[in-house]
């Protein structure tokens, strides 16, 4: 029931001078602090914590998923990204599709094999260490960590051990021939329980000796392939042995003198761009935090900036994505020019920018030296697909859900193409002096862009720390295809009267949202550099001091910590 979980406690923020992190598991967020003691920087220390969030965290995250980075070097005020995500199986279309019963209207199930596209996470750990890592700490040493924490066990934190709990028909499922790999004694483990993952340790050591080829051929390799096979997947062994991580351009939009940054397509940053685009057509800070007023101009934007995502964004290297257009201030007024300040529009549809008229774990690094990592890493839903490969202690995950089965749609399923992705991390500059403001991001599916934009704008419009940012009540907007509707879900802590009046207003609102169902939310993570949120102006140089500022999203078991 939801009341178990209780928002009783109250945080300040982390500050300090030197490494920093923050992530969804207080064990993840010290052995990434350890890397950085031991000399590693922001990307070496990213990974630790991304091998151990995979640990204590499985319904989440692990090698079996994707991944994707932004990191910042302050060396030469430079942010590069990373795109770690997988591509379909070679023999794998729509048609094959079509012929066992799946089409557009009849899409696969969540948790079918079909749904696995190559695990991306493995390769861009390695390359996340080899492009920007310090060379001072090797791959085997940042593994190690998790790789003693796998073999001796780790107490299970309350949320994980729920997640975890959610998922235990999809692990005992007949057809998951070693998903009792991941219970102890056929049941999932309880809250504080010890678990030992000996399986994962070994992953982790092939990773260790071999690098990339440790995962993608070999014994792991085989692994994966036997068990998709095994579900009916066409999943070869050839897919995994020439799957590349993408080393990509970060896309950006100024927001009142910041500088925001995402990832482009395939992923969804753009649905975070675009409304903070059309925001800026608006005074929100007038309107008063989380006030009626507010949420709806914000949830209306999004709901423009989502049509526009959910349409143009698809893998580039099969299709044309007008990220230029979409991104272009002139696009977005004419946006906002569609909206109603007093009603809710109902049928948000994408727009043509060439006109003239949802489960994953967040975390973030700042090292010592002012570089920083902002990552994300997941298995999509609650264990993904559930399957597990023999001897590897981990689940694969089930991102090819993310594509459409309609072959007109740019997102439409090809071989060797890559989903539309939902995972973003994000950072925001100084637009003026490229110094890094800060580097942030909430999960959680078809969250991510709108908390982004909500968490952003606590700090810049309404002068939050980081810590208050991430703790403030949130709203999600999504559309159902079941009735062809917005949906507008308002957590515990927005008021009643502010929900009745966007109910006036046309929203079809779900509130309170309380205790487990917060996880609907997202769990965010940031870290800050100075205390620029305290100002109402541009940030200047001054507020760029050493001091780092963290906060940790209170919907999670993690925490910040710095030294």
């Amino acid at each position: 029931m939801s009341s178990e979980l209780e928002f009783i406690s109250r945080r300040s923020p982390v500050v300090c001078t030197a490494g920093c992190v923050a992530s969804s598991q207080p064990l993840a967020t010290n052995i990434g602090l350890d890397i950085l003691k031991k000399g590693g920087n922001a990307a070496d220390a990213a990974v630790a914590v991304a091998a151990a969030l995979n640990l204590t965290e499985p319904a989440s995250t692990g090698v079996g998923g994707d991944c994707f980075c932004l990191f910042y070097e302050a060396k030469t005020k430079q942010v590069y990204g990373i795109n770690g995500s997988g591509r379909s199986p070679m023999e794998l279309n729509i048609d094959m599709l079509k012929q066992q019963g799946f089409y557009e209207e009849n899409p696969l199930p969540l948790h079918h094999a079909h749904t696995v596209t190559v695990p991306g996470a493995a390769a861009a750990w390695c390359d996340t260490v080899s492009l920007f890592g310090s060379k001072k700490v090797s791959l085997a040493e940042i593994l190690k960590p998790s790789i003693d924490l796998a073999e001796h066990g780790f107490p299970v934190s309350e949320i994980s051990a729920k997640l975890w709990k959610d998922a235990v028909t999809i692990l005992k499922a007949p057809n998951n021939k070693h998903g009792l790999e991941l219970l102890i004694n056929g049941d999932t483990p309880r809250h504080g329980q010890i678990f030992r993952n000996p399986f994962l340790a070994d992953t982790f050591k092939e990773l260790s000796n071999f690098g990339k080829k440790g995962f993608y051929e070999g014994r792991i390799a085989s692994a994966i392939v036997d068990v998709l096979h095994h579900n009916g997947s066409v999943m070869a062994l050839e897919d995994l042995k020439r799957h590349k991580t993408e080393q990509v351009e970060p896309i950006s939009t100024t927001y009142k003198g910041v500088k925001v940054w995402e990832l482009p397509p395939s992923v969804q940053g753009l649905a975070a761009l675009i409304a903070l685009n059309i925001l800026e057509n608006f005074d929100v800070k007038a309107m008063l935090h989380n006030s009626t007023d507010y949420i709806h101009v914000l949830v209306e934007a999004l709901k423009l900036s989502i049509s526009d995502t959910m349409w143009y964004v698809a893998d580039p290297a099969h299709v044309p994505v007008p990220t230029q257009e979409l991104l272009s201030k002139q696009y977005s007024k004419r946006r906002s020019a569609l909206m109603s300040l007093q009603r809710a529009d109902e049928k948000s549809v994408h727009g043509n920018p060439f006109s003239t008229g949802d489960d994953t774990v967040y975390f973030t690094v700042v090292d010592s030296e002012g570089n920083a990592c902002s990552f994300i890493n997941s298995i999509y839903k609650n264990f993904g697909t559930g399957l597990v490969p023999a001897g590897c202690g981990f689940a694969l995950h089930n991102r090819g859900f993310g594509f459409s089965l309609s072959p007109s749609h740019p997102n439409c399923l090809l071989p060797g193409k890559r989903p539309f992705h939902t995972l973003i991390p994000a950072m925001a500059t100084d637009a003026d002096t490229d110094q890094l403001l800060c580097a942030f991001g909430v999960m959680g599916g078809f969250m991510q862009p709108q908390g982004h934009v909500q968490v952003l704008l606590n700090m810049l419009e309404f002068g939050m720390n980081p810590q208050r940012a991430v703790d403030a009540s949130r709203f999600y907007v999504e559309y159902s295809k079941e009735d062809t509707s917005w949906k507008l879900f308002l957590e515990d802590g927005i008021s009643r009267a502010v929900a009745e009046e966007l109910r006036a207003r046309g929203h079809k609102v779900e509130w309170p949202l309380v205790g487990h169902q917060r996880a609907l939310f997202g769990r965010g993570q940031i870290i800050t550099m100075g205390d620029w949120w305290k100002s109402s102006d541009v940030p200047s140089s001054e507020s760029n001091s050493t001091v780092r500022w963290a906060g940790s999203d209170p919907r999670g078991d993690g925490c910040a910590m710095g030294y």
